[in-house]
């Protein structure tokens, strides 16, 4: 008896047959909401990320050596120095080599705090 409910259910929501002497729509209407749907997923989901990666990818490219930095793990730190795929920083007594995938914002950046001192 289950599976005949849940087949009514589907049979429900199909759309009704078309009636003698009544045009049929075109295939491509059907289409529309589908396409509608996909464009505002686009712009709600997929841009927005896309934006956000690359300006990331903007900042990894703009760290230096004397930048005080945020990890994406919440480890305060200055960058000593910036390799090809990897950054050493130093936090309070530590000494660390990080991903510089892992490095989330630059918190101070060496050129404003040098202009800003008299």
């Amino acid at each position: 008896m289950a599976n005949l409910s849940g087949l009514n259910v589907l049979l429900a929501l199909a759309p009704p047959p078309a009636q003698p002497g009544q045009p049929q729509q075109p295939f491509w209407v059907s289409l529309v909401p589908m396409l509608l749907l996909i464009a505002v997923f686009y712009f709600a989901m997929i841009r927005p990320q896309q934006a956000k990666a690359k300006k990331h990818a903007e900042l990894l490219k703009s760290v230096k050596a004397g930048d005080e930095v945020v990890t994406s793990s919440g480890i305060y730190g200055k960058v000593l120095s910036v390799k090809d795929r990897t950054v050493t920083i130093r936090s309070c007594d530590s000494k660390l080599e990080i991903a510089k995938s892992a490095i989330a914002e630059i918190t101070a950046d060496r050129g404003s705090e040098s202009s800003s001192q008299p």
